[in-house]
């Protein structure tokens, strides 16, 4: 479950991250540990996301939160990038990362597979639509079990 700071969280750090040139590409906070920490994902979508963006975007966004005071006690801020092998699961990342080349991964064999690679081209209520050497393809959300970025590129 995600926790109720969450999207103040991210609507204090979205603009932060695109001042940096930066993309917000999830967060977690996790209260389960003492002192609590707070992970935000960011994505660099001009070049790989280096130690550099993270460093820019945690002292940034740690003025930012301090100033906004939404959060009452000690934290710990942990600034990441996703990677490449990251499994989408977010609305924000299926649009991010439309276009990018993904597996699908399904529960039982659709159309005489069970693994599906293609581009992104995006994702509704119903399925996840591929572009398969310019043929689109629809997988049902129903038997889909993972879909993440294709490492091999």
């Amino acid at each position: 479950m995600t926790h109720p700071l969450i999207p103040q969280i991210i609507d204090l750090a979205t603009p932060v991250a695109e001042d940096l040139g930066l993309e917000i590409v999830g967060a977690v906070f996790h209260t389960n540990q003492r002192p609590p920490v707070l992970r935000v994902d960011i994505r660099n979508p001009q070049q790989d996301t280096g130690l550099n963006d993270c460093e820019r975007m945690s002292r940034a966004l740690e003025a930012t939160l301090d100033a906004a005071n939404i959060i009452p006690d000690t934290y710990v801020l942990e600034i990441s990038s996703p990677g490449i092998s990251r499994q989408l699961i977010s609305e924000r990342e299926f649009i991010s990362f439309k276009g990018f080349t993904v597996i699908v991964s399904t529960a039982e064999s659709y159309e005489g597979q069970q693994e599906w690679k293609g581009q992104l081209i995006r994702r509704d209520d119903t399925a996840i639509y591929l572009n398969q050497k310019g043929r689109a393809i629809a997988i049902p959300r129903s038997l889909i079990t993972r879909v993440q970025l294709d490492e091999s590129r």
